[in-house]
């Protein structure tokens, strides 16, 4: 495969020719959602994982700046030991190939799981709003989130349509209800497959380029109500609780647990909304279909959330009377 591609016979040479790496061998170690790739070289100098991020379809600056910002404040973000930033080409350090998705079991979970809300609370408390840099998670960038969902699922993927009222009114309160909560360094993309396991007590944070200065409740829910796995409600309520716990001794919010929860699932309904969209773009357009087999829990997700909620009862019959059947009848 190497050998007909382009951009990694590219990456080789400078590799090898400007860095001076002696490499036994490269292979592919992930895609994600982008047009990202990662190899893992194995060189006389140790393993290393390349980021190959094509200069026309992918800006690695945030990638490198959200990087020196997380690892100043003790996140355990890989390392950046070498950059060619004209082609594209990052050098990483290597934190293996087991992510939380891979090792999480029912005997386990309580344990990785108070790691990742330990990492998440360093990175909400001790990283200053005022001084990260970090663009705004603004009302134009939610809206433009859920739209995704109308677009790419519901018409191209359902041929369906929201009726305008009923789209008005719920996205209205989604996007209030995000911007209610106070403000944090939001990683965008925290859940199981952008953890790593390295160590006790120490996960490897990736997939960070994305953050972005938004609402508080935001990681968490994408770590507890995970798209790519699933826990009892109980579970999820307990872990969201004494999170919240955690926040309001340390002066992070100031408000009720019955706000917060409220907040929480609200942030839940417009991320999953999002990655549904997300999920149906990339078969679509991109020709990735192994995200579809996600689309059913993540809806679930929807489903469960808009019926605790008066606010969101005509969304939730739209989902069941239309959606959910058209859901069935997608191969």
């Amino acid at each position: 495969m190497i050998a007909n591609d382009t951009r990694a016979n590219m990456m080789l040479d400078w590799l090898r020719r400007d860095l001076s790496l002696d490499i036994g061998d490269c292979s592919p170690a992930s895609s994600d959602a982008s047009f990202r790739r990662y190899f893992r070289i194995d060189t006389a100098q140790g393993l290393f994982i390349v980021m190959d991020a094509p200069p026309d379809k992918e800006n690695i600056e945030p990638f490198i700046k959200v990087a020196n910002l997380l690892a100043k404040y003790g996140i355990n973000v890989p390392t950046i030991f070498h950059e060619n930033r004209n082609r594209g080409f990052l050098v990483l350090e290597d934190f293996g190939s087991s992510c939380f998705l891979d090792q999480l079991t029912d005997a386990n979970c309580r344990a990785l799981y108070q790691t990742a809300l330990d990492s998440l609370f360093k990175q909400q408390t001790q990283i200053s709003v005022h001084h990260c840099d970090l663009p705004l998670y603004h009302e134009d960038l939610l809206s433009q989130e859920l739209a995704l969902f109308d677009d790419w699922y519901l018409s191209r993927s359902l041929n369906l349509a929201m009726p305008g009222p009923v789209q008005d009114s719920f996205y209205k309160l989604l996007i209030k209800s995000a911007q209610e909560q106070p403000v944090t360094c939001v990683h965008r993309d925290y859940h199981s497959r952008n953890l790593m396991v390295i160590e006790p007590g120490c996960p490897g944070v990736i997939d960070f380029q994305d953050a972005v200065i938004g609402p508080i409740t935001y990681d968490l829910v994408s770590l507890l109500k995970d798209c790519y796995i699933s826990w009892p409600l109980r579970q999820v309520e307990q872990w969201m609780t004494d999170y919240y716990h955690r926040l309001w001794q340390a002066g992070q919010v100031d408000c009720s647990l019955d706000t917060f929860k409220r907040w929480f699932d609200l942030m839940g309904l417009q991320r999953h909304l999002k990655a549904i969209g997300i999920f149906s773009r990339l078969h679509l357009r991109d020709h990735k279909p192994g995200y579809l087999k996600d689309i059913p829990r993540t809806l679930n997700y929807v489903i469960q959330t808009c019926g605790r909620y008066p606010e969101t009862a005509e969304f939730a019959d739209f989902l069941v009377r239309q959606v959910l059947p058209a859901q069935a009848g997608v191969v």
